[in-house]
């Protein structure tokens, strides 16, 4: 059978429509809302006039092969419990494009690596904004130096932009969870809204102070980049809330979001919330050395709708991905494109700006 068609898993969702919607117009009637709720898949093929096909697929249920025979790439926007349904893919030679930002998960993947290889299939990890836009330009930072001894990775996100539930769900789980990350080759223990650090995100925004926070390319960037030492923090544009938030950490008040309906709450409240704008903004600083003397390359990076801007990531991906043989495995963005590679066309549906400079 030809495999000539693309799925995308949790398609109707926030970020699926909005990569269903665009592939939709390259290859009609080969793209695929899918998901485990069907009448769901249905309702938005509807909206979309047919362009995009329904498709009932449980992710929690490994797949029966011949559901995916006509499958030639897959992305995935759900958050998996285990690998079960990428091994199914991956043994067919589907390609496979995965925009979780877990990196208990993305790590278990990554481990598929020889399997992806014997079967000729390519995955690629990191796609969305972080990770994903911060590993290309974490890439570009450390490129600008001769040698990059530590990178700092800071991102505002405006409380006024819409976020999907799984995406808000899972910030509301990592304000709680301490973390681990390998710097220089040790292991080391933080905790999330701890260990603030002030951060000039440039323009209008200035200053502002951002706090650890668990995002996967800190666990990525010191081994695809070779950094010894990366942290990544997190802000919003409304400076009293982070604040607030930060201190709720300090005393122990966030830990009662291990309650369940305490959880809940806090997930019904962030998805009411529209406080600020729907802005973000990604600062990049590594620190090393360029020619013998003690360098600083700053990347700045400041957009609207984090959402549509992961969509988008993926929709570029997925066209290259769709019409080359790339190599099999399975990589991280990084490893395999550079941020020149999609600057333009993220420049065409966003207020996108970035800037470059390194100093002596």
């Amino acid at each position: 059978m030809l495999r000539d068609q693309i799925v995308v898993i949790g398609g109707y969702g926030h970020v699926g429509q909005g990569i269903c919607q665009v592939l939709a117009k390259s290859y009609p009637g080969k793209v695929y809302a899918a998901g485990k709720t069907l009448s769901r898949a249905d309702a938005f093929s509807q909206a979309t006039d047919g362009r995009v096909q329904p498709m009932q697929i449980d992710i929690r249920e490994v797949p029966d092969e011949q559901l995916l025979a006509g499958v030639k790439l897959v992305i995935m926007c759900l958050d998996q419990q285990n690998t079960a349904f990428v091994e199914v893919c991956l043994k067919q030679g589907i390609r496979y494009i995965d925009v979780s930002a877990d990196y208990r998960f993305l790590s278990q993947v990554e481990r598929l690596h020889p399997l992806a290889a014997a079967n000729g299939a390519t995955a690629i990890l990191s796609v969305g904004l972080a990770p994903g836009l911060t590993n290309l330009l974490s890439l570009q930072a450390a490129r600008l130096l001769d040698k990059t001894d530590n990178i700092n990775i800071s991102l505002m996100l405006g409380l006024g932009d819409s976020h999907g539930k799984a995406a808000i769900e899972w910030t509301i789980d990592n304000l709680r969870r301490d973390f681990h990350t390998i710097t220089q080759g040790k292991s080391l223990p933080h905790s999330s809204l701890t260990d603030g650090r002030k951060t000039d995100f440039g323009g209008n925004l200035g200053r502002r102070t951002a706090y650890r926070f668990n995002f996967a390319d800190q666990h990525i960037l010191p081994r695809t980049v070779q950094v010894p030492d990366v942290s990544t923090r997190l802000c919003f544009d409304h400076t009293f809330l982070t604040w607030f938030m930060s201190v709720l950490k300090r005393i122990g008040i966030l830990n009662m979001l291990n309650v369940g309906w305490i959880r809940n709450g806090a997930v019904s409240l962030f998805s009411a919330m529209k406080l600020g704008n729907p802005l973000f903004a990604l600062k990049i600083d590594a620190y090393g050395e360029l020619k013998g003397l003690p360098a600083h390359a700053e990347c700045f990076l400041q957009g609207t709708e984090e959402a549509a801007i992961t969509a988008r990531v993926a929709v570029l991906l997925a066209r290259k991905l769709y019409a080359v043989e790339m190599e099999p495995g399975v990589f991280h963005i990084e490893q395999l494109f550079r941020y020149e590679s999609f600057e333009q066309d993220l420049a065409d549906i966003a207020d996108m700006s970035s800037q470059v400079t390194v100093r002596t």
